[in-house]
């Protein structure tokens, strides 16, 4: 396998002190959306997540909302998964599975640039999208992401013990060196998808934090971060439980590296590291 580390959509907020810790009142931040595309040899490229979509990119009053007022998302189509995909010498047909940590318009965005994929994401993900519970649920999800009628493949939280975590799994037609388990607390089905790189596990983390400082000893956020994750979160003390595993994974593991989806440092380092 061949992993790219893509930032598939950027969001540039305003006071990157208040939520960094550094830079002017005013300034912005700089925030990807960290995605993973997968060369395999039998089973075709595997995104794991999609970032933002084509039609964000020309529809973001539609698509994105109000939300772009204080995201501010960079409008620009070669940040796309399929501009990116296409750019490596692909078609959008080779993209021929998405794995999903959740359905938030920043991280499945994309999937109808894909619309013969098959989406792999846990069954309480897909309730959670197609029978909202709560305001926060019918806040979050867009239902135009799946008007194309996705191949969906939802999973129940069952499976093997792994490093600490109770249910790691793998995925249909996809080879065992990718698996994904449970990481509820920032959606209802939130999950976290491991890849098997040689001698090394890689641990795309979603939005189970949003900050590197979250992931050392001893742990460090920033004020703005913690309230953003407080907003978002449909369970609190579910996600700081699984922020545990998450970092008792990374410090108790030398061949783990675990990172989140919107720290453009770990992004970088991982770029970096990439052959």
């Amino acid at each position: 396998m061949r992993i790219h580390h893509l930032s598939c959509g950027t969001f540039c907020p305003r006071l990157r002190r208040f939520l960094y810790g550094s830079g002017g009142v005013l300034a912005r931040a700089e925030m990807p959306c960290h995605c993973l595309l997968v060369e395999t040899d039998a089973h075709g490229l595997v995104l794991v997540d999609t970032g933002l979509g084509i039609q964000e990119m020309r529809n973001p009053v539609e698509r994105i909302g109000a939300a772009r007022y204080v995201m501010a998302p960079v409008l620009d189509e070669s940040l796309t998964a399929i501009r990116q995909v296409e750019a490596l010498g692909f078609r959008r047909e080779d993209v021929r599975h998405i794995v999903l940590t959740h359905l938030d318009f920043d991280h499945a965005g994309g999937l109808g640039d894909f619309p013969e994929a098959k989406v792999h994401l846990l069954a309480a993900e897909k309730n959670a999208a197609m029978a909202p519970a709560t305001r926060l649920e019918k806040n979050r999800y867009k239902e135009f992401q799946w008007d194309h009628d996705p191949l969906w493949r939802p999973y129940e939280p069952t499976g093997e013990p792994w490093r600490g975590f109770a249910a790691v799994r793998e995925l249909e037609d996809l080879p065992p060196e990718i698996l994904m388990f449970p990481l509820p607390g920032h959606t209802r089905g939130h999950a976290g998808v491991a890849i098997q790189d040689g001698d090394e596990w890689l641990v795309h983390a979603g939005d189970s934090y949003f900050y590197r400082g979250e992931m050392e000893q001893p742990l460090r956020t920033t004020r703005g971060i913690d309230i953003y994750q407080r907003m978002v979160a449909v369970d609190w003390n579910q996600r700081l439980e699984n922020l545990e595993r998450l970092r008792a994974l990374r410090h108790g593991h030398d061949d783990v590296q675990v990172f989140c989806a919107h720290d453009l440092d770990e992004l970088r380092a991982l770029q970096s590291l990439a052959p």
